[in-house]
């Protein structure tokens, strides 16, 4: 049995100009983070021929053409797997559609874990490409690329994203303290909405596309404040980490009706009045987690407690993607 585990992540600055719609003209900056919540993928071999999936669904076919899940049919499609006897079963510490990159954690996972089946090494940045070009080349899906990035790599990691759509990975440069400080003032509740990113993001995909000069003003005051992000963090200014967050949230509701709603925006206010320098919506938006830098971290979970949302405590992850067993 093959046992692999992939990273969910938070997402720290700039977060939406890793979209190729953008980055192929302007080219894309953002930070992220791994964190100690997983997507795992088992991968061994039954007594029968054939294909067994255990996900949210049960599939049993007998070529990879035949799968229903699209990227295990991708995956398995690239594989070449010429006479299939595979069962595959997937969890998570956390389900998909609440904005902690879920579906590039997946696709990373299920890469390893195909390529060792096959008994096959394969670098971190070559699983985040290809799990790249299963979910936006093969399966053309309005998605960026930091889901599969920091899911290999793991850590808190700046991107740069370049026109020529190759990736460059570069740690952030943050001391002990500032690291310890992140983890124990950034608070994660969950707003009991769970969404698509995809039907977030094909509305500022399409607009890029279309040179839409309000959207792209806004990624790219997105991106300074990503540049901006990794300097204060990097200078051990957390405060001024959590207003850019909060900067950073005002320009990411610009970008469309569905990136917030009523019950969200007063959470995010409440958050404001008791203890949150900043925050946002981690990931496309429209729903997920809620994410705030706190100065009163007790006055800030007592409020939201209070309102009904539930926290995720969390630590950072520095292994990204990796084998638990073979």
């Amino acid at each position: 049995m093959i046992i692999t585990r992939s990273p969910l992540r938070i997402s720290l600055g700039g977060g939406g100009t890793d979209l190729p719609s953008y980055y192929r003209d302007y080219s894309g900056f953002l930070i992220s983070a791994a964190i100690d919540k997983y997507v795992y993928v088992t991968i061994m071999r039954p007594f029968t021929e054939g294909i067994f999936l255990k996900y949210s669904k049960l599939e049993r076919v007998d070529l990879a053409d035949q799968v229903q899940h699209p990227i295990i049919r991708e995956a398995l499609r690239m594989m070449e797997l010429r006479t299939p006897q595979i069962e595959i079963t997937t969890l998570a510490d956390i389900p998909s559609g609440t904005g902690l990159g879920s579906s590039g954690s997946f696709t990373t996972a299920l890469v390893k874990a195909l390529y060792a089946h096959r008994r096959r090494l394969i670098h971190p940045e070559e699983l985040a490409k290809i799990a790249c070009e299963i979910e936006i080349d093969r399966l053309g899906e309005p998605v960026g690329k930091q889901d599969q990035y920091i899911a290999a790599f793991g850590g808190i990691t700046s991107f740069r994203f370049h026109k020529d759509d190759k990736v460059g990975a570069r740690p952030v440069n943050i001391s002990m303290e500032t690291l310890f400080d992140l983890e124990d003032n950034l608070l994660l509740f969950f707003t009991g909405f769970s969404r698509s990113a995809g039907s977030i993001l094909k509305d500022q995909d399409t607009r890029t596309q279309e040179s839409d000069q309000e959207m792209l003003n806004n990624l790219h005051y997105v991106k300074e404040l990503g540049l901006r992000s990794r300097k204060a963090l990097e200078e051990g200014n957390t405060r001024e980490f959590g207003e850019i967050m909060h900067e950073h949230w005002e320009h990411k509701k610009r970008r469309s009706g569905g990136m917030s709603n009523p019950e969200i925006n007063e959470w995010y206010e409440a958050a404001k009045n008791n203890g949150a320098i900043g925050g946002k919506l981690v990931g496309a938006g429209g729903g997920g987690f809620l994410m705030f830098y706190a100065e009163d971290r007790g006055k800030l979970r007592k409020t939201m407690t209070h309102a009904g949302l539930e926290e995720v405590r969390f630590r950072f992850d520095f292994e990204g993607t990796k084998i638990l067993m073979s």
